[in-house]
């Protein structure tokens, strides 16, 4: 048995994510770890990969490779391939060939020689621990997730979010576990990827848990469902495919509906009877205290209906007013030591305009956005703010978010001044943000609901250009859908990046810029088909 959880406990503050949870998980099984955002998911596996302690018992057996939904931060100086191999502990003995390569190329004399003789002692462990082999095969991996060959040899620290988060999904298969807990693999994947991690997990003979809100993934390879239930705190578990586990919640939420229905009704009887009967005789007034009782009992017995998932309630405000032109961009450049990533970039955005960048993984995309947001300066060019111009700048990785702050605090960074605590905490509100949680630090929500604290604040700024990066990662449907429609009714100008369709169609583009080129020109629907490969 890889994993044997027993009547684990989880509480943070005054929330109770899970209660008296079991779960066990052995060889060939693909564990789908579904719930709405906020449930508790990421807890969870946050508990089982140990970075978490509950109460309760947990026992694991094997090594585990855990894919946290915020990777932690590598070395920026190590470079992409090193960080792979690092899942095998290679990455020590390569970085160190790399290193002694370089020195008998520069060195002379004696520390030439010196250097020689080391690098011939390192290949061997090296050779002796297969690693000639296993950076090939750590190589050929990273391409099957969209990593380049030349991206391979750059340091982590120049490579965009989307890149990174490849590099620790690459490390994370390459590692060679037994047990993968993989929370949101697919996020930053092309569609080519997607399919070629779908085939890998497939084929996977170890244990897995996987968090996705990517239903084909989870109708491809999970052979079991838990459903986090946030109401009751509890883990319910269906051995099924994820079709049919649909199927089967839809069936039994069917059925405790009706069976609280006729219980309830049942109740409800009883409950009239003994209203009548107190106050009279006392031989009446017991009756009435034997029907309390049962009333009490069928209370109890009842399952309560699960009640219908809350979703964002969310809507931009009036955007404050600008100039006819917010932005203007000119001839900008951006590289990270010798990766040169944008160059000569034009671009200049109108209030209403709605623009979308494409481009592959590493493109620049991410990069472009940062720069107009102020939050990188670009090495040449011109950012030329129009009057009235407030960026409100969705970041990915959600590092525009202080982890330390609160939601609270977090909203009052870029509100403007005129914006209430009191209007704060509605919009806390209206994003399903409860009291308790408005003073916890954001850096312990999970990776759902700090989507929509970042979305939050773009709304609290009334910001009259939106720069959003993968808005939808992460989130549930019915939020995403949510989150789909206020981006419809918003009346400022938004950029958009994203691999979402779906968040394309919504947007309803007037104008796409291809990167690395810098190439713009006006949306056609033919391009709707480049979404999900860029």
């Amino acid at each position: 048995m890889l994993v044997h959880a027993k009547s684990l406990q989880f509480e943070y503050g005054a929330r109770l994510l899970f209660d008296d949870l079991n779960l066990l998980v052995d060889k060939g099984d693909r564990v789908g770890l579904v719930g709405r955002n906020g449930a508790g998911k990421t807890t969870l596996m946050k508990v089982l990969a140990g970075e978490l302690e509950a109460k309760g018992i947990l026992e694991r057996a094997g090594s585990v490779g855990y894919l946290p939904q915020d990777p932690l931060a590598a070395d920026p100086k190590l470079t992409a391939l090193s960080r792979i191999l690092s899942g095998r502990q290679l990455d020590d003995l390569f970085a160190k060939l790399t290193e002694l390569q370089h020195l008998m190329t520069e060195a002379h004399g004696p520390a030439q020689e010196q250097a020689t003789k080391e690098y011939g002692h390192i290949e061997t462990l090296f050779a002796n621990r297969d690693g000639y082999r296993a950076e090939s095969d750590a190589t050929v991996l990273a391409n099957s997730l969209g990593i380049e060959a030349h991206v391979l040899t750059q340091p982590i620290g120049v490579l965009s979010g989307g890149q990174r988060r490849r590099i620790e999904l690459a490390r994370i298969l390459f590692s060679e576990a037994d047990l993968l807990l993989l929370d949101e693999p697919t996020n930053h994947l092309d569609a080519d990827s997607i399919n070629w991690l779908i085939d890998f997990l497939k084929n996977f003979h170890g244990g897995l848990i996987v968090i996705s809100h990517d239903a084909r993934l989870l109708e491809s390879v999970v052979n079991r469902v838990a459903f986090l239930d946030p109401q009751r705190s509890t883990l319910d578990l269906y051995t099924l495919h994820y079709r049919a586990y649909l199927v089967a919640r839809a069936e039994d939420e069917a059925r405790r509906r009706h069976q609280y229905e006729v219980e309830t009704s049942k109740a409800t009887q009883l409950k009239r009877q003994a209203d009548k009967m107190r106050g009279s005789t006392a031989k009446r007034a017991r009756k009435a205290k034997v029907l309390d009782r049962r009333v009490t009992r069928i209370l109890d017995n009842v399952d309560d209906v699960r009640q219908s998932e809350k979703v964002a309630n969310i809507r931009f405000p009036q955007p404050l007013p600008c100039t006819k032109t917010p932005i203007q961009a000119n001839g900008l450049a951006k590289s990270y030591g010798s990766l040169e990533v944008l160059s000569g970039i034009d671009l200049a955005i109108d209030r209403h305009s709605r623009v979308v960048i494409l481009g592959l993984n590493g493109a620049g995309k991410t990069t472009l956005l940062r720069l107009l947001a102020n939050v990188e300066a670009p090495d040449a060019g011109e950012i030329h703010p129009g009057k009235g111009l407030v960026v409100g700048y969705y970041a990915q990785e959600h590092e525009m978010l202080n982890p330390d702050l609160t939601p609270l605090e977090n909203l009052r960074n870029g509100a403007p001044a005129d914006v209430t605590d009191t209007d704060l905490r509605q919009i806390l509100g209206s994003f399903m943000f409860t009291s308790e949680m408005f003073n916890q630090p954001s850096g312990t929500l999970s990776g759902g609901e700090k989507t929509r604290l970042a979305l939050a604040t773009l709304v609290s700024q009334r910001a009259n250009l939106l720069l959003l990066d993968e808005p939808t990662n992460n989130l549930d449907p019915a939020s995403r859908d949510r989150v789909l429609a206020a981006l419809r009714s918003y009346t400022g100008a938004i950029i958009l990046v994203t691999h979402d369709p779906g968040a394309v169609e919504a947007l309803k583009p007037e104008r796409v810029l291809m990167l690395p080129d810098g190439v713009e020109d006006y949306w056609n629907e033919e391009l709707l088909e480049l979404v999900t490969l860029a």
